[in-house]
């Protein structure tokens, strides 16, 4: 079974799972901060 992705394709799913990232790291360190942590573990997620 062969596919083919355009670049395009490839470059949209990068950037919407980057944005995707970018957004839980911030949150997941948001929740870290009123514990006095700078280290975020898995509960702050």
């Amino acid at each position: 079974m062969d596919l083919h992705f355009h670049s395009s394709t490839v470059m949209a799913l990068q950037e919407a799972s980057e944005t995707y990232l970018i957004g839980l790291f911030k949150h997941t360190y948001l929740c870290a901060i009123p514990a006095k942590r700078f280290t975020i573990i898995p509960k702050d997620i």
